[in-house]
């Protein structure tokens, strides 16, 4: 996803908030975090369910001209019924068909990645870097403030999540501006400047509020981490 001038780029920028600061910085850079396997079968299912009832709604002002109705004789009542099975043999089989040829569709990668709803993906995507966060933290002290940058190419999502006391001191200002600055960069498929412009936006905040307090302990790799 990055080349090695663009992972060098992200380091050193790395490099330079943490100098300036008692706090980290860490980059995530995922493909995708999650394959969304129950989008197709949601399509699927709100296609059976949906379109069927569509079909029939729309054909039963046809009824009223079939001329077995015009009498209740015995005839009329087996050809009702004769009727009225294929009717639902019908239904069924175009609900089945729908949904099976619907789930298969939306399966495809492209299909599935254009369909999936956002909230959706916004959702998985703060759920992963919140996990890398926890991950990250486990190995620093709660008086240790740090930053995670994470964002999803193929989601087209970007999370930032920073150590409370972080948030506390800066507000919300900075880190949207940060997530904004990755955001331009996915755009214009340069992910990279995002990602620098993004720590160059948090190591000025960093070092606003926390500057250094002796040598630099560096618990966390100065690199971009692919997934």
């Amino acid at each position: 996803m990055l080349s090695d001038a663009d992972k060098a780029r992200i380091s050193a920028a790395i490099d330079k908030a943490e100098a300036n600061s008692s706090g980290e910085v860490f980059c995530v850079l995922a493909g995708q975090v999650s394959r969304y396997r129950e989008v197709p079968l949601l399509w699927a299912a709100l296609a059976g369910f949906i379109v069927p009832p569509l079909l029939v709604l729309t054909g039963l002002h046809r009824l009223a001209d079939v001329s077995i109705f015009s009498s209740w004789t015995d005839e009329s009542a087996r050809a009702m019924e004769r009727l009225i099975l294929r009717a639902l043999t019908t239904y069924g089989l175009v609900q089945v068909g729908l949904f099976a040829c619907v789930a298969i569709v939306v399966a495809l990668p492209a299909v599935r990645r254009v369909l999936t709803p956002g909230p959706l993906r916004q959702y998985r995507v703060r759920q992963a870097a919140r996990r890398h966060f926890v991950a990250a933290g486990a190995r620093l002290s709660d008086a240790e403030p740090h930053i995670l940058i994470f964002a999803s190419l193929d989601d087209r999502r970007v999370e930032l999540v920073a150590h409370d006391a972080i948030h506390q001191a800066v507000g919300d200002g900075p880190w949207n501006a940060a997530v904004a600055a990755v955001v331009e960069g996915m755009k214009a498929r340069r992910p990279a400047d995002g990602m620098v412009a993004a720590i160059e936006i948090c190591g000025a905040a960093l070092a606003q509020h926390f500057p250094p307090a002796g040598p630099a302990k560096n618990h966390l790799p100065n690199t971009v981490l692919e997934t």
